[in-house]
């Protein structure tokens, strides 16, 4: 279905003209025993509010009902919008965090895909006070001079109708890829037991035992900003390594000039890249065959096993397992649990499982890796479509 008069010839009208709302507050301690339904912005990654007695708020909140809709003012570039529901019958109140609109003329779910639009987006950053990130807050005046689209009511319940259902997929292929990596992590727990209590009693070795490679990248003092280059060789940077994946998002390179320089550092397809700054603190993945080769980054580790006694697969989930930060974590006495240096990797242990068991682990991971590409591909077109639409519908 298109609505062809969405657009930038389409009428609107200001924020405040639409908002039905006027603030009311409560002090939540004049009522110790009463249970509210709470709108704050630490609960709203999950999605659902929190219930809290009256005794455990600490401060004045605002009244506020089902369908209306919750702008987030803290650092408007996260872009948090909530829909008020009615999970419960308690009495739902809201921090002072939150912008409220209310609308009997709008659907509510309407108006909160408007307010996540890339247009709308950007008018929330682009009249904020503060210092700077977590510091930034959008001016309630400013956003309620904003505009919003006239619809009726029809069209709007189509386009949220439209956004629900494409979202609707987009969150069940981002499901079918947390089940598959899930499946990834329960069979190598299943086959070889949990790197940190060793229940199967595998020999254990050290990586530097088990390595025939183990080196971080060059420092930031080898490579410049100048030495960056549009083409030439690869730079593989902690951005790149995710847990058990590689993220091509950053693409950085230099000059061949520069890698004759520094190809003491080259890591090349199906070797083990291991992140050892940041959260999670250690962190493993494999160069994909699209790389070819690369050099690896300061805090990015480059390890190459043994072939004869382990599989890179089996590795790669053994660093990734939540387990082996518990090793890791405990060979950093009195330092600070940011980083994890290619020293103290080298002494942590590695327990080793005949190569028959590895080898039928990496086969299992092979297998659901195909899967994960067919629904990552699908979950591709479903974002790529959604989008469209908001390009479409918004502008």
């Amino acid at each position: 279905m298109k609505f062809g008069f969405v657009g930038t010839c389409m009428e609107y009208t200001k924020l405040k003209n639409i908002n039905e709302y006027k603030s009311e507050s409560i002090n939540p301690m004049k009522f110790p025993d009463t249970v509210f339904e709470m709108y704050s912005v630490p609960i709203y990654e999950t999605g659902h509010p929190e219930y809290l007695r009256g005794s455990d708020i600490g401060s004045n909140k605002v009244l506020v009902k089902k369908n209306d809709v919750l702008l987030c003012k803290i650092n408007p570039r996260i872009n948090r919008v909530w829909v008020v529901g009615d999970e419960s019958e308690h009495q739902s109140i809201a921090s002072s965090e939150w912008i409220v609109v209310r609308s009997t003329t709008y659907n509510p779910e309407f108006l909160a895909w408007y307010f996540r639009s890339p247009r709308f987006k950007k008018l929330m950053t682009s009249e904020v006070t503060g210092i700077g990130g977590s510091l930034t807050r959008a001016q309630p005046r400013a956003v309620a001079e904003y505009p919003v689209p006239v619809i009726p009511r029809k069209v709007q319940d189509d386009i949220t109708l439209i956004l629900n259902k494409v979202n609707s997929v987009i969150l069940l292929r981002k499901k079918e890829l947390q089940k598959l990596d899930y499946l990834i992590k329960a069979r190598f727990v299943e086959m070889f037991g949990d790197p940190f209590g060793n229940p199967k009693g595998w020999k254990r070795v050290t990586f530097k035992e088990a390595g025939e490679r183990l080196s971080d990248g060059p420092f930031g003092s080898n490579l410049k900003s100048e030495h960056y280059t549009d083409v030439g060789v690869r730079v593989i940077r902690l951005g790149n390594i995710g847990v058990g994946r590689f993220i091509d998002d950053d693409k950085s390179f230099i000059s061949v000039e520069h890698y004759e320089r520094l190809k003491k550092y080259t890591c090349k397809a199906g070797e083990i890249v291991i992140g050892t700054l940041g959260d999670p603190n250690l962190r493993a993945c494999i160069v994909p065959e699209e790389v070819g080769f690369a050099i690896n980054k300061a805090d990015c580790v480059h390890f190459i096993p043994k072939g004869e006694i382990l599989n890179n697969t089996f590795v790669c989930q053994y660093i990734n397992c939540p387990e082996t930060l518990f090793l890791a974590e405990g060979m950093i006495h009195g330092q600070t649990r940011s980083r994890v240096s290619s020293g103290q990797i080298a002494q942590m242990p590695i327990f080793v499982p005949p190569m028959r068991l590895q080898n039928e682990y990496a086969e299992f991971v092979h297998q659901v890796d195909k899967s994960k590409v067919a629904v990552k591909k699908a979950l591709d077109e479903a974002s790529l479509l959604f989008d469209s639409l908001m390009q479409q519908y918004f502008g």
